[in-house]
């Protein structure tokens, strides 16, 4: 199959969807790879070595009219006009988008939104949420240790003691629990926060203290189990006691690191604007759910705000501060999904049966296959 890479055109976004380690596998599966000429530039990937791995180098059209196309996010309306009908496009391309998705099918792609991979043993080596979100709960750390105007770990010198820093993470997903460990690593005292009971032992292993909510009915015990391994919505008995509790702990953080995320939801609100007013002068609010609203009011997109004292950090695109690693972790979950539609001698074998097929694609033949 001919496959094309071309250079992301969304603002802000550094990463690529194929590295020379992963051009190379796709030459030795017996495909042909043409990549846009600065496709890799932004995260430090060279035309050379990608020509070096069997790539050939073009413009957008040669990379965009390739038969599968490979991407970070979904092609814009000017980008779509160089794909052919019937190609196929693989990427992160928001599933959960139903304008998106449907311009996708009318343009007659045959689209693959790797986002929507179940939550299976065999789907994990393509889970693109979880290699992007690892990095955005390490990334969110260093960014809020950069902004905050203190150390993180407790320091005895001659001249006194400074207090260790103390973190608050709310939501324990990938991201969270990334945050987690590396404001652990970093000397902090940590506290964090999830829905999900089976979270609790998790947190804990990574030397944390779990902000316990209790259930009060086997109503909220059972959605809090959550499906296929995402939160669930919480009834709004038990939403107003956690937010009760997660105000008084983000009233005595330092810094607060807040993943929560539903799929296809907007972000719950789980640091309101009368908490921010009660934190202390100089902390940090690192809102990695800024992209679906934020879970605070008071977070602006891709921006660093103060307000009422706090530091307010709402960039939408953690992975993209890291994109020399974020890339090579996402084109081998690319090439790992390539292997379910392309047989050995690199012919298109797309195995629709599949349970990860049939999640991923959205669309064929110009019809949504999946509604929001």
């Amino acid at each position: 199959m001919h496959i094309g890479i071309p250079r992301e055109t969304a603002a802000g976004e550094t990463r690529v969807a194929a590295t020379p380690e992963t051009v190379k596998k796709f030459v030795a599966a017996k495909h042909s790879v043409v990549v846009e000429r600065g496709a890799g530039s932004q995260a430090h990937f060279l035309d050379e070595a990608y020509e070096q791995a069997g790539a050939t180098l073009a413009d957008s059209s040669q990379a965009l009219g390739a038969d599968i196309v490979l991407k970070v996010r979904s092609p814009d309306s000017q980008e779509r006009q160089h794909m052919k009908q019937g190609a196929l496009l693989i990427g992160m391309l928001d599933p959960f988008n139903a304008p998106g998705i449907a311009e996708l099918a009318s343009a007659g792609l045959t689209a693959f939104a790797l986002e929507a991979a179940p939550r299976i043993t065999r789907a994990q080596s393509l889970d693109v949420l979880s290699s992007q979100a690892n990095l955005a709960g390490y990334k969110a750390v260093l960014l809020a240790a950069n902004q905050y105007g203190r150390l993180f770990p407790m320091m005895m010198t001659a001249a006194g003691t400074l207090k260790a820093a103390r973190v608050v993470v709310l939501g324990a997903g990938v991201a969270g629990l990334q945050a987690i460990a590396t404001a652990k690593r970093l000397g902090a005292v940590v506290e964090a926060s999830d829905v999900r009971p089976a979270a609790k032992e998790q947190i804990e292993s990574l030397g944390a203290k779990f902000i316990d909510v209790p259930f009060e009915t086997d109503e909220e015990r059972d959605i809090a189990q959550g499906v296929g391994g995402y939160a669930r919505p919480m009834p709004a008995a038990w939403m107003a006691r956690q937010a009760a509790l997660v105000a008084e702990r983000c009233k005595q953080a330092d810094i607060v690191i807040s993943t929560a995320l539903i799929p296809g939801r907007p972000a719950p609100e789980l640091i309101s604007a009368e908490t921010v007013q009660g934190m202390k002068p100089g902390s940090v609010i690192v809102d990695l759910a800024v992209e679906r609203g934020g879970n605070c009011p008071l977070s602006e997109k891709d921006q660093i705000v103060q307000k009422h004292g706090v530091w307010l950090v709402g960039y939408s695109n953690l992975p993209a501060l890291v994109a020399h690693d974020a890339s090579a972790l996402y084109a081998r979950n690319v090439l790992d999904f390539m292997k379910l539609i392309a047989n050995n001698e690199g012919e298109l074998a797309i195995q629709e049966e599949d349970e990860i097929i049939v999640a991923c694609m959205v669309c064929k033949d110009g019809k949504v296959l999946r509604s929001a």
